[in-house]
């Protein structure tokens, strides 16, 4: 915020110069007469000066209001975006850390039984959290970057299960140098294992379908779900609402159904 205290000074000189100038200048257009009387002559010149000092009196009080008003302004803005980077860099921080600590839980049992999965398994999660630490801190990503960053986390999740999860990931993009916020569409597919996968013994299946138009990039999940998921929504979807709010203010659509066990999530947000 623009500290006002420091421009009193300067205000009131200004305000003293502007009360003392027509003084001064009414003061060489009085006449004393020799009744002690006086006479109050109107001299063109000095006439001409008062309007004239009056008018740029007026123009640099106003000019000076919008600088301050500009300045103030921007101030607040300013302010704004550093308040939503620390939200948006807040809510990006929890994302997937029961992921990653459940992978290295699981980790541990591969290294004996299969030594190349666990190898290709700690590769992947390499490349996972450098993403998340890194890029995850970036304002946005390229889609391409997003994409693989995605077929990790759903190649790691099919890994960890002990049953037959069918999972697939159609692509239809037409420009992987589009950009978007990062993280956003894990929230999705951590969603969809979380509350769909891991409460079914058997038959679980986890569809995306991500694609991109001249404007939009979008992404449909849809997953089935145990009977006991008719609840609300949980905190990870509710971190993405927040999230969406801020990074996309009035420009993405996002809905949720649940019907017959299976749950669709549809998210568009706009290309970048």
């Amino acid at each position: 915020m623009v500290n006002l205290r420091k421009y009193k000074k300067a205000a009131l000189t200004l305000l003293a110069i502007s009360a003392i100038t027509p003084v001064l200048v009414i003061s060489h257009m009085v006449i004393f007469t020799n009744q002690n009387s006086i006479e109050l002559t109107f001299n063109s010149v000095l006439g001409s000066l008062v309007v004239l000092y009056y008018l740029l009196l007026i123009i640099v009080g106003v000019s000076t209001s919008i600088y301050w008003l500009i300045k103030q302004v921007r101030a607040i803005i300013q302010l704004k975006k550093e308040k939503t980077k620390i939200e948006l860099l807040h809510l990006k921080a929890q994302v997937n850390p029961h992921f990653f600590f459940n992978t290295l839980n699981n980790l541990y049992g591969w290294v004996g039984k299969d030594p190349d999965t666990a190898q290709r398994i700690i590769l992947k999660l390499a490349d996972m959290m450098r993403y998340s630490i890194y890029d995850g801190q970036k304002d946005f990503v390229l889609l391409a970057d997003e994409v693989s960053f995605l077929k990790d986390y759903t190649d790691l999740h099919r890994m960890r299960y002990h049953k037959n999860v069918e999972v697939t990931f159609k692509q239809e993009i037409t420009d992987e140098c589009a950009k978007l916020t990062p993280l956003l569409f894990v929230i999705l597919v951590e969603n969809a294992f979380k509350h769909g996968v891991e409460n079914l013994r058997q038959g679980a299946f986890v569809h995306l379908t991500l694609f991109t138009t001249p404007t939009d990039i979008r992404l449909k999940i849809t997953n089935n779900v145990g009977e006991k998921r008719q609840g609300p929504p949980g905190i990870g979807l509710k971190n993405l609402r927040k999230r969406l709010e801020l990074a996309y203010p009035r420009s993405h659509r996002f809905t949720t159904t649940l019907q017959n066990n299976v749950f669709t999530a549809d998210l568009t947000i706009p290309r970048l």
